[in-house]
């Protein structure tokens, strides 16, 4: 792994965020779930935004999972990705972006002064979207009171944004982390000022993880695929759709990297046998889709 490769990775997992957003389509989608979704903010969780079921009270019997996201790039934008993120939240999740919806032009990840990035939204935004969101499910007034499975948690983020996640997982209440074109970087090797890269913490990782990388042409497939090979001591899985670094976020409702989100969560989060057959048996439903390439560690194959 050169030195220039890991000078490139930074600008470029952060202009793919950019890139995407300014790329996409004015109407907000609604997700493909049960829950058609909605996207906003909350003045009672200040640099996030938030996606959720527009009917809560749809919702009947279901409970919310947790599913708290940071950005490509670590950047302040929370509606880069919210075509994955919509539809998630539409399948019964309540999903949370760091960041905040743009006013104007979409916000852009800028350069540091090394030629690095400038990280602009603190990983720890992510452990505050978990602390709010269990607090409203109990919360008198709360429009998510008695809506939210609080147990039920999940950790993800694309390139930078997986930095963070992977280092928010080792809390104890994160059931599952999905880690979306990224990984940790090697010892020493680390470009992004501000942001833990420690492939020693992936010992601390509990309950199940995901990774979902681009292919080959990903940036981030060594380091991502390096950690998945480190993970054995719980069940893992590694999702690979060739479509480079910039990910499906932004395809119609998020592509198939949202879909294979989408079953994972439900079956991790949810208990859901039949998505479970995406991942589990010899025969699995992911195992012979000409879409994706998916590989299972032994704790995963056992399951």
């Amino acid at each position: 792994m050169s030195n220039g490769w890991l000078w490139r990775f930074a600008p470029i997992a952060l202009l793919s965020a950019a890139t995407m957003a300014s790329a996409a389509p004015a109407e907000t989608e609604r997700g493909t779930g049960r829950f058609p979704a909605i996207l906003e903010e909350r003045a009672d969780l200040p640099d996030h935004v938030v996606y959720r079921p527009a009917d809560l009270g749809a919702l009947g019997r279901d409970k919310l999972g947790i599913y708290v996201f940071g950005n490509g790039g670590c950047g302040a934008d929370g509606t880069a990705s919210r075509n994955h993120l919509l539809e998630i939240a539409s399948h019964g999740y309540l999903v949370i972006a760091s960041g905040t919806i743009p006013k104007s032009a979409a916000a852009k990840p800028s350069p540091g002064g090394n030629g690095g990035l400038q990280v602009q939204t603190a990983t720890h935004l992510l452990a505050d979207a978990i602390d709010w969101a269990v607090a409203e499910n109990s919360r008198q007034g709360s429009p998510f009171r008695g809506h939210i499975a609080t147990k039920a948690i999940a950790v993800s983020g694309w390139s930078c944004g997986g930095l963070q996640a992977l280092s928010v997982a080792a809390k104890p209440r994160v059931r599952t982390s999905v880690i979306m074109n990224s990984g940790f970087f090697p010892a020493g090797a680390n470009p992004i000022p501000g942001i833990v890269s420690d492939k020693a913490l992936l010992a601390r990782l509990h309950g199940s993880t995901l990774y979902v990388l681009g292919g080959q042409t990903d940036i981030a497939h060594g380091n991502g695929s390096d950690d998945f090979q480190r993970i054995t001591h719980i069940p893992a899985a590694l999702v690979d759709v060739p479509v480079g670094h910039g990910g499906t976020y932004m395809q119609p409702h998020g592509g198939v990297a949202a879909q294979v989100v989408t079953a994972w969560l439900d079956w991790r989060l949810k208990g859901d046998a039949k998505a479970a057959r995406h991942f589990t048996g010899a025969d699995c439903i992911y195992c012979r889709d000409p879409r994706l390439t998916l590989i299972r560690n032994a704790r995963l194959k056992a399951e």
